[in-house]
């Protein structure tokens, strides 16, 4: 009887990991996050893309992402909401329609967001959909407005070689 519950036990627990390992996780994007990001991905290229759940052309590029994710898994791809944190369900749903959420994936603090934007880039008005293509170095270019596929893999290979 003991073996019988500590195997139940242990079956309980290995789902409940791989519930929250499943469980799609959303960072606050605060003051200095840009800076931490950037740490994390030292001497990575990485893509950090700029949308909002009210973007219809972000929405539209998020399957041309997941395909440039894909056709590059060893890609850092950084997806970043403008959307508060009060839409962080909306934008789960989202990124889950578009098989997105396990990237790394960030959402708008609560606090102005005029001034995250120019922490982002000082020149960025906050027009969407916004990337920004950094190569290893972290040298960057950004781009607004939807990114055909074939520009975006030209950006790749600007930042890869």
């Amino acid at each position: 009887m003991l073996r019988l519950s500590s195997f139940i036990l242990a079956l309980l627990f290995v789902g409940t990991m791989t519930c929250q390992a499943d469980e799609k996780f959303i960072r606050t994007f605060n003051p200095g996050s840009l800076q931490q990001i950037l740490r994390e991905h030292s001497a990575t290229p990485l893509v950090l893309t700029i949308w909002s759940s009210d973007c219809s052309s972000c929405l539209r590029d998020m399957d041309v992402l997941y395909n440039i994710h894909q056709k590059h898994p060893e890609l850092k791809i950084v997806m970043l909401s403008t959307d508060g944190p009060s839409a962080t369900n909306e934008v789960k749903g989202i990124l889950a329609r578009h098989r997105l959420g396990d990237l790394d994936n960030w959402i708008f603090g609560a606090g102005d967001a005029q001034k995250l934007r120019y922490e982002i880039d000082p020149s960025w008005h906050g027009e969407l959909p916004r990337t920004y293509f950094y190569s290893a170095a972290h040298t960057r270019v950004g781009k607004s407005g939807a990114l055909r596929s074939d520009e975006i893999e030209a950006q790749i290979t600007n930042i890869t070689h």
